[in-house]
């Protein structure tokens, strides 16, 4: 089998350098080594341990490196040493970057950028983090961003060349549900206790950024309709005891999930999907409903208008009551809902496929390692 080789000599290597706390990161990096390596791309991951367990890089052909989540001096000593003879490191969000920059310090190794998302913080961290995504930006040859909002951004932090990157959505959850599915997802719901009453379903970490806090408010308005909803959140985080406390003394028809494996078999089942908040540019459950034909109710923040188009209901942030309405309608409009997943499906076609979204890194790679022409 011939390697993909720009230089006509051995085959291209690269260093994928994760952080290892955004899902959606890590499956991106877990679908681009899969990709990467069947076109003969040698593909080290240097991620901690519990991403390789998650998402298993080395079952997709690619070496995996633990490298721990901090910046510390053992750490980057770790990903300098991986980094020896790489072709291209390639560096996805704003932490792992930052590790590869000063793991490359003074080494002339090409260094792409994604960025996933918009990190962020306040008071001092915030100034903190203007400040790495400056050393970032102009340390990169090329940041790429996964809408156009991450993509100005870069410029604007003096990154010297910053594109548009397709993100896939990897794996079966790509996949629509078959229609003829009903008895798996009667069961689903049984086992849920949504049985003759709308299932909602939120996906997501229990932290700060998610807007659960947002989801409980709103829940009340939907406490009056008959027959009463059921939200459930699947995720697990710091958040759980707070939400878990005002679900009970507020008596909210709301059940936390915890961590699930089968995510795609429970949005599948759901009436509607629910993205009360978060910055995450490409939201995987916003991509995941829309092509499970779940027509989603999303409060409009980072790059989700970008994303979705005219396929789902989009709200104000931090607006509960816009939130609660928007939801109301929308399960009292049988009409809009069919159109809603009609939209959907039209707008998943249009996004890129795992295929492209590869094709498009490599020929980044190809540009930055093919040799300079002789003059």
């Amino acid at each position: 089998m011939s390697s993909h080789s720009p230089h006509g000599q051995s085959p291209l290597r690269t260093v994928q350098v994760l952080g290892g706390g955004n899902a959606g990161s890590s499956a991106h990096v877990r679908s681009l080594a899969a990709g990467l390596v069947a076109r003969g791309v040698r593909v080290t991951v240097c991620a901690p341990s519990e991403a390789e367990r998650l998402h298993d890089f080395t079952g997709a052909g690619a070496e995996h490196v633990h490298v721990p989540r901090s910046s510390d001096p053992g750490s980057v000593a770790a990903l300098r040493a991986a980094c020896t003879d790489a072709d291209v490191v390639h560096a996805h969000g704003l932490h792992a970057s930052f590790r590869a920059v000063l793991a490359l310090g003074g080494r002339s190794t090409p260094l792409v950028v994604t960025w996933h998302s918009r990190a962020r913080a306040e008071g001092a961290r915030a100034h903190l983090l203007r400040l790495l995504e400056r050393r970032v930006a102009r340390a990169a040859a090329v940041v790429l961003g996964t809408t156009s909002d991450l993509v100005d951004r870069a410029r604007r932090t003096g990154a010297k060349d910053a594109r548009l990157a397709g993100v896939a959505l990897p794996g079966p959850g790509a996949a629509a549900e078959p229609e003829d599915e009903e008895q798996p997802h009667s069961k689903v719901r049984a086992e849920l206790g949504a049985i003759g009453r709308p299932l909602l379903m939120a996906v997501g970490s229990l932290d700060r950024h998610r807007g659960y806090d947002l989801l409980l408010d709103a829940t009340h308005a939907w406490c009056r309709l008959d027959p009463v909803p059921l939200v459930v959140i699947a995720g697990e985080g710091p958040l759980r005891p707070a939400l878990q406390h005002r679900i009970e003394a507020e008596e909210l028809p709301v059940r936390l999930l915890g961590r699930r494996d089968d995510v795609g078999a429970l949005l599948a089942a759901a009436d509607l999907a629910l993205l009360p908040g978060g910055e995450e540019a490409r939201s995987v459950l916003a991509q995941e409903a829309l092509h499970a034909r779940v027509p989603l109710v999303a409060a409009q923040t980072g790059g989700i208008r970008e994303l979705v188009g005219e396929a789902a209901v989009l709200v104000p942030p931090g607006d509960a009551p816009a939130f609660a309405e928007a939801v109301v309608r929308l399960l009292d409009d049988r009409q809009r809902y069919e159109r809603l997943r009609d939209l959907g499906t039209r707008q998943a076609a249009t996004w890129p496929t795992e295929d492209e979204t590869v094709a498009q890194v490599l020929s980044v790679y190809d540009e930055l390692t093919q040799p300079l022409p002789m003059i």
